[in-house]
């Protein structure tokens, strides 16, 4: 992380923990690259027990140099600007944390609700760069992430194994009615689903889509040529038609079940 970014980060950090009802603040991953990196921005994730101010308030306490401030119409997200730095506030209800975090351990039997989201949410709690920590609540947080046991992986895994089948199957279809658009669409669901169900297969939380190829090639347990199939499914080009893409998907999809 550049030296700007950690100051801006801890001036942040220092406002947002004046609020007695924040319990948590961490930094997204999103702030380590360079500045110049398309993919940079300074992301704060806090968890808060109690109330926080309005945001006019807000946009007052973050300082005299916030520009384009903007937040969402139920105030769960800031957006602004301190100099050429985007910067991104999300508040999260510790209680939403702990029912979310339920799922993976004493309500097992509500899983479902979170099979189509993935586990996302459940990396953000676990690799954020925590730069307030007012009660170590998220420490007993990520204490119960680390204990999740293998049926939560092995049921996460087959809802996404079963969605990657679903748009593998869509993929087909698309092919032999030569619908490009139905193709496109079905060809982005078939890897974000193969991909999710490799990290499940890994007993890894999924990062965000923007760190997705980068991860998934470096898992420890793979199908043989994984890496190399996926290259060619993502690069294509015009060498690669409709239904040579497809069945590379197959491919792809056989090597994973049968992990």
């Amino acid at each position: 992380m550049k030296y700007k970014t950690k100051i801006l980060a801890d001036r942040l950090t220092s406002a947002l923990s004046q609020w007695p009802g924040v319990e948590c603040v961490s930094l997204n991953e999103a702030a380590l690259p360079d500045t110049l990196d398309p993919y940079f921005a300074l992301i704060l994730d806090v968890f808060y027990s109690g109330p926080i101010p309005g945001s006019e308030e807000r946009n007052k306490l973050f300082g005299d140099d916030v520009a384009a401030f903007e937040t969402s119409s139920q105030a769960w997200k800031d957006r602004f600007l301190v100099g050429e730095i985007p910067v991104r506030i999300e508040y999260k209800a510790a209680v939403r944390i702990e029912e979310l975090v339920s799922f993976t351990d004493t309500r097992r039997d509500a899983l479902w609700l979170i099979k189509d989201s993935g586990t996302y949410g459940f990396y953000r709690l676990a690799h954020g760069d925590v730069l307030f920590n007012r009660t170590g609540w998220i420490d007993a947080i990520r204490n119960r992430l680390q204990k999740i046991d293998t049926e939560f992986w092995e049921r996460m895994r087959d809802a996404g194994q079963s969605k990657m089948e679903h748009f593998l199957g869509d993929l087909g279809a698309a092919m032999v009615q030569g619908d490009d658009f139905y193709y496109l669409i079905s060809s982005s669901g078939f890897i974000k689903y193969a991909c999710l169900t490799l990290f499940c297969i890994n007993r890894r939380f999924e990062p965000s889509h923007r760190a997705y190829y980068k991860q998934v090639i470096a898992l420890p347990k793979l199908p043989e040529s994984f890496p190399a199939q996926l290259e060619t499914f993502l690069r294509g080009g015009t060498g690669i038609t409709m239904d040579r893409k497809y069945s590379l998907a197959q491919l792809i999809a056989r090597g994973i079940i049968a992990l």
